[in-house]
């Protein structure tokens, strides 16, 4: 009769945790000083009126680059000021337990510890990870984070108040009423410009392009005023 094979808890309980990708590497966590790491987390508020989405670069257990971005209350956008003054310099584990004021960052910093400990990091397989700065990167060259913003009703329709190119100051509508295209200031370019002392007229002209089918318009309308 064959002879069944069998394995101990003690070889089991010997070969010790179950490896994860750390920058290129594959180690076994039993410290917080093993875990790097580069990863975003997003968290909501109590009352689910506002969200946190946390950007965090981890080196040896140490937070050395933060991104807290915010939407909601005033209260929530102070807070991520707070809460990048604190996280610098703690390690993942310390960061967990501190308070950083606001529900939604809070429960960011849970979702993306839970990222950075199971190896689940944007750079688990980059040799070396990222280096600090990447989080500006993401941001893009004007450093402002991409905010949309779009309101409606079932009297006027849609309207485009703010999308990730900028600021909407025109909607192009075709001869049915729908948007085919808008007109956006760069805000970052035009305040830009107008500290090297552009005057405003230029300065707002060249920080103002187009998208869509924005020339093919029948009707350009304000999308705040109309």
């Amino acid at each position: 009769m064959e002879e069944k094979q069998t394995t101990c808890v003690h070889c089991l309980n010997s070969r010790g945790a179950s490896p994860i990708p750390e920058e290129a590497k594959w180690i076994q966590s039993k410290e917080i000083t093993q875990i790097s790491g580069f990863s975003h987390g997003c968290g909501k508020c109590a009352p689910q009126q506002g969200t946190c989405k946390l950007t965090l670069n981890v080196k040896d257990g140490i937070i050395k680059e933060a991104l807290v971005e915010t939407i909601g209350c005033t209260g929530m956008t102070h807070s991520a000021g707070m809460a990048g003054e604190i996280l610098i310099g703690k390690t993942i584990l310390e960061a967990l337990n501190t308070d950083l004021v606001c529900d939604a960052i809070n429960d960011a910093m849970k979702q993306i510890f839970l990222q950075l400990v199971y190896g689940r990091t944007q750079s688990a397989f980059s040799e070396g990870g990222l280096e600090v700065g990447a989080g500006l990167e993401d941001l893009g060259k004007h450093l402002t984070s991409a905010v949309g913003t779009v309101y409606a009703n079932d009297k006027i329709g849609p309207r485009y108040l703010n999308l990730a190119e900028g600021y909407i100051t025109k909607l192009a509508l075709d001869q049915n009423n729908e948007i085919i295209g808008y007109e956006y200031i760069n805000a970052g370019s035009l305040i830009k410009k107008l500290e090297s002392g552009m005057p405003y007229d230029q300065a707002r002209s060249q920080s103002s392009k187009v998208y869509g089918r924005y020339n093919e318009g029948v009707k350009f309308i304000d999308p705040r005023g109309e």
